[in-house]
């Protein structure tokens, strides 16, 4: 069974809100979608609604869920949407109450990010890059240069910088400017933040920048553009060349993501002495307790460094 036309227009109200009010992102607003959608399936083949479910029915979908096997990570995060989604209801007067008011969420353990070594993203950039630079004059050997171009710029570029990978493919064709240091760039909510450019980054833009320029399609504003419907470079794409390149570095695919990469810069910049609170910026968390979970290469080292030099520790024995 599916949810009443009222229910959905509910949601969609709720939707619409996010977006012209909050400046959610469509990638945001579609979870949201997909977590009320699962709920109003939940109601409807117990003949209730959005509107006439009680915080018994919440907290039964919430059983249901851990009961089906998902993690309490994803139960919390749905519970995080069902809270919006009425305190939007019972704020607008289309509610006489909030059912998810007295429901705390099922409680997670924060898991550490996965971390690749400096030596794997060396590994990953070395790979790339020598991709990029075959050399031939025929039209197909010209295509792949510029394709192994793209992607060593693409991956260049999010090592140096630690933005997602979202926001990564639809950066503006001037962010390659020939003299530019810093990238500019909009992150969630439409926040804008700058991030300083290294050597490499700058040099694998100003390539991929050149081959973009013979090839034309100036009519396209995006730096890395495609044929598709939004007219840029997808995630997925990228996220399915790095895992190729991932095995041809010798790198086990399955602990390489986009988000690794991000991981990689952040961990790596905090184990080099980087101040939390820029690293904070640079990344566009709006919490720095979301930063916060990366000092756990800090804790990583001053283990090492106590086990090799503390005059009880066994290795120093």
């Amino acid at each position: 069974m599916t949810a009443s036309i009222a229910d959905a227009h509910l949601v969609e109200t709720f939707l619409e809100m996010l977006s012209a009010e909050r400046g959610v992102a469509l990638n945001t607003l579609e979870a949201y979608r997909r977590d009320l959608t699962g709920f109003g399936g939940f109601l409807a083949k117990r003949g209730l609604g959005y509107s006439t479910a009680t915080n018994l029915d919440i907290r039964n979908y919430l059983g249901h869920l851990a009961a089906s096997g998902l993690a309490a990570s994803s139960s919390a995060r749905q519970l995080s949407a069902l809270r919006q989604f009425y305190r939007f209801l019972y704020g607008e007067s289309l509610r006489g109450d909030d059912p998810t008011a007295t429901i705390e969420s099922p409680r997670t353990r924060r898991a550490l990010p996965k971390v690749l070594s400096e030596d794997d993203v060396d590994m990953l950039l070395q790979c790339a890059r020598t991709r990029a630079v075959q050399t031939g004059d025929d039209e197909q050997t010209s295509l792949a240069m510029f394709r192994a171009q793209r992607f060593y710029c693409l991956l260049e570029v999010l090592y140096a910088t630690g933005m997602r990978v979202s926001e990564l493919v639809s950066l503006p064709r001037a962010a390659a400017r020939a003299d530019g240091q810093v990238l500019l760039i909009k992150g969630k909510g439409g926040r804008e933040r700058m991030v300083p450019l290294n050597d490499m980054a700058k040099s694998a833009m100003l390539a991929y920048g050149a081959l973009l320029a013979q090839r034309g399609g100036g009519e396209n504003n995006w730096l890395f553009p495609s044929s598709g419907k939004s007219g840029h470079w997808t995630r997925q794409s990228f996220a399915r060349n790095l895992k190729a390149v991932a095995i041809e570095a010798g790198i086990d695919p399955a602990r390489i993501s986009p988000h690794v990469i991000r991981h990689a810069f952040a961990s790596h910049l905090i184990a080099h002495g980087a101040d939390l609170r820029a690293v904070q910026q640079m990344l566009g968390h709006a919490d720095i307790s979301t930063t916060q979970i990366y000092t756990h290469v800090l804790d990583e080292r001053l283990r090492k460094l106590v086990e090799a030099h503390h005059p009880l520790s066994e290795k120093s024995i």
